[in-house]
């Protein structure tokens, strides 16, 4: 399981090239740990092969097998950095709210609300462009909140970009000067002008204002009975399974999954069962040959309880189903003479949306030479739940595009979200 340590995060590389990196975090447990932690490896592009995380409901231990993607070159001491800071500290574990409160405690607890700031640029139009842009951003971690991408017609293209730092350094000169001089190198001498200054709360604003989604799109890409019939027909629904046992522990119910792998499949579990109020004593993962994955977890309700009501028992697998096939949606529609590539991924109740969306979308396109007219992101609410919303325009020739080029576009943007590329 790895070895003991004062240290809260340890990460052990391989004595053989080719093996697993073990990462092992100890540290106080606290609601969602789990999902925040796995958001982290996602985040910095790591694959995880196999897991164990336990907890008595104060201190948690979790060891993580993990490789990075491939051409993916790992910032290793960064992501310790990271996974250090989201642990709780260890001097206030098990100190209730109202001591905290009176000690002045209670607001450090809270993270901040990041600063964000507004990247601005203009230059000429390439194959590739905005994937090198968000490419360098999220080698940087600067987190784009919201994107406006727009292109005129000789070719010039205007960038605005809503971000937030992960290192909240970037109100300082040197910070600034670095994402200039990284921007300068992918952007080259076609740039004109790039400014980075503080978002104003009316500019603020603007990261919720989304123009609404048409019917179509709605019904096509969030109607849960019309997503389940399709995915009772795909060859991946028959390799998902989600059961349910009460019998094996007197206090905690089982939650057993087989299924295919995907990128963040964990984080997409531990998402689930937070956003449900599902709090987990025991987990393991195991990721083996042919992309099977098998997850075994013991878990009880936010009252400590076992689930045993049915009605629960089955809403909860259902929603485990329905993310493990489907974590996120992806259509290619008409608007007007041009093709729109939507995809939506859920919002957590805690406010953040799944990393590395905006990356993987413009790298998809990029590998298959479509150029990007217009882009955004926006936040809609369907169905009491929020999403996170991209849309690309993509240019004036592509509404013409045959059935399978189409198909193709799908794919494509769907295998590199999914890590199936």
């Amino acid at each position: 399981m790895g070895i003991p340590s004062d240290e809260v995060v340890q990460i052990r590389h391989p004595d053989v090239a080719g093996d697993p990196t073990v990462v092992t975090i100890s540290c106080p447990d606290k609601t969602g740990l789990g999902c925040d932690l796995c958001r982290v490896v996602l985040l910095f592009g790591l694959n995880v092969l196999k897991g164990d995380m336990s907890t008595d409901g104060r201190w948690c231990y979790i060891v993580l097998w993990v490789v990075a993607r491939r051409g993916r070159t790992m910032a290793w001491d960064l992501l310790k950095e990271r996974l250090v800071e989201l642990c709780p500290v260890s001097s206030l574990c098990g100190l209730d709210s109202s001591y905290l409160a009176a000690a002045g405690l209670q607001e450090d607890l809270e993270p901040a609300a990041p600063r964000v700031f507004l990247l601005k640029f203009s230059c000429y139009d390439r194959m590739g462009l905005l994937h090198d842009v968000t490419h360098v951003l999220s080698e940087m971690e600067l987190t784009i909140r919201r994107v406006k991408v727009s292109t005129t017609p000789d070719g010039r293209v205007m960038d605005l970009f809503f971000i937030t730092d992960a290192r909240d350094l970037l109100h300082t000169k040197n910070r600034r000067e670095e994402a200039y001089e990284k921007l300068q190198s992918v952007l080259g001498d076609s740039v004109t002008s790039c400014e980075i200054e503080c978002a104003t709360e009316d500019m603020s604003s603007c990261l919720q204002a989304s123009a609404l989604l048409p019917p179509l799109v709605v019904e096509q890409m969030f109607n849960t009975d019309l997503i389940e019939e399709q995915l009772s027909r795909s060859r991946s629904s028959s390799k998902l399974s989600v059961t349910m046992d009460n019998s094996l522990s007197p206090v905690h119910s089982l939650i057993q999954i087989q299924c295919g792998d995907h990128k963040g499949l964990l984080y997409d579990i531990m998402r689930t069962l937070k956003d449900c109020d599902i709090q987990i004593s025991y987990s393991r993962f195991y990721a083996g040959r042919k992309d099977r994955c098998e997850v075994d977890l013991f878990a009880v309700q936010s009252d400590g309880k076992k689930i045993l009501d049915q009605q629960k028992q089955r809403a909860l697998c259902s929603r485990l189903r329905m993310e493990l096939l489907h974590p996120l949606r992806v259509a290619l529609v008409n608007r007007g003479p041009d093709m729109e590539l939507l995809v939506a991924n859920p919002v957590e109740i805690s406010g953040k949306g799944r990393p590395l969306v905006l990356h993987d979308i413009t790298l998809a396109l990029k590998n298959l030479h479509r150029r990007i007219f217009l882009a955004e992101i926006g936040r809609h609410v369907v169905d009491d739940r929020e999403w996170e919303v991209y849309r690309v325009h993509l240019g004036e020739d592509d509404h013409e595009l045959s059935c399978a080029v189409r198909r193709k576009i799908v794919d494509g943007v769907t295998n590199m979200l999914m890590g199936w590329e």
